[in-house]
């Protein structure tokens, strides 16, 4: 069950919080499409256009559990339900978390293709530059529980450490930065047609997904430019240490817009979501690292070197 404790940590409400999200990616899972589409509309795609090294095993996973595809289903709904209520009970939080990582990975390349990287696609910063199962691994290692979390008001930021969480988002909002400029990402119409595609399932939600494409039509360019140097200051801002704060609610503003505008809530109402997608698990890593706006580095860890003080709890107990 849930700690009684009056304080949890801001592991431990990061914990609940993917834990939730993990039950309902499970729940999700349950929509009578996938048990008769599962391999058709998730693992398929995901060959298309990939290297044989990387195809080649997602076909053959396919074709495997293509005759079984409904029993696959539940097996998988009933993984992500285990990894989600062992998130919420706090005796349970490691195993869930090793779990997630191992489940996430298979997703990365099964469900979602390694994201695409090496079909020579360019990633949307729009709908994600990695895929969602990515995200999942970031959230994890930020809540993984440290020794004598339970009773620590103040965030130990889980495996990655202070300097390590503050990196990995860098690096997340630098690529960004970088994919708004490639010509896929900047042309004329690029944003527009991506609203226009975007799943919706719901009139309100097509007719907002029609007016922000009627809005942005020819504006391609500038709001590639525009989106690319904000990308870079939210990341830049959380590595220096300067207006952190700003810059991570900066961050959770964008990816609820591009949650609602890009990615339609993940398709929720399409019937053939089979998860929350990028945004709430962006807005769930913002959130783990606002602590960081009362913590500011010092000058001289400003740098990828940082200091010994802001390592990962790993190197440090490796004494590096």
């Amino acid at each position: 069950m849930l700690s009684s404790s009056p304080t949890r940590s801001p592991a431990r409400i990061g914990q609940v919080a993917l834990g939730l999200i993990w039950i309902v990616d499970g729940l999700l899972k349950l929509q009578p499409y996938f048990f008769t589409h599962f391999v058709s509309g998730v693992i398929d795609p995901s060959a298309a256009g990939q290297p044989g090294v990387i195809g080649h095993p997602i076909t053959w996973f396919g074709n495997l559990i293509r005759p079984e595809q409904a029993v696959f289903v539940v097996v998988a709904v009933l993984g992500e339900l285990t990894i989600g209520t062992g998130l919420l009970i706090r005796r349970t939080v490691k195993p869930a978390l090793v779990l997630s990582f191992a489940w996430a990975l298979n997703v990365w390349l099964t469900g979602e293709g390694l994201g695409f990287l090496f079909t020579g696609m360019t990633p949307d910063p729009l709908t994600g530059i990695l895929g969602t199962a990515p995200l999942y691994i970031i959230a994890g290692l930020l809540v993984w529980p440290r020794e004598g979390q339970a009773q620590e008001t103040q965030p130990g930021f889980g495996l990655l450490g202070e300097g390590g969480a503050r990196l990995t988002w860098t690096a997340l909002w630098l690529a960004a930065a970088a994919l708004w400029l490639f010509p896929a990402n900047a042309g004329r119409d690029a944003a527009s047609s991506v609203f226009t595609n975007a799943p919706s399932g719901a009139g309100w939600l097509s007719s907002l997904h029609s007016s922000a494409a009627d809005l942005l039509g020819g504006s391609g360019m500038t709001v590639a430019v525009l989106l690319a140097v904000i990308s870079a200051e939210i990341g830049l801002c959380v590595l220096w240490g300067r207006g952190t704060r700003i810059a991570l609610i900066g961050a959770m503003t964008l990816s609820l817009v591009f949650w609602f505008l890009a990615e339609g809530l993940g398709g929720l109402f399409t019937g053939q979501a089979t998860d929350v997608g990028t945004g709430p698990l962006m807005i769930l890593i913002a959130a783990l690292l606002l602590p960081l706006a009362a913590r500011p580095i010092p000058a001289r860890a400003a740098s990828p070197s940082l200091s010994r003080a802001h390592a990962s709890p790993v190197r440090q107990a490796l004494g590096k």
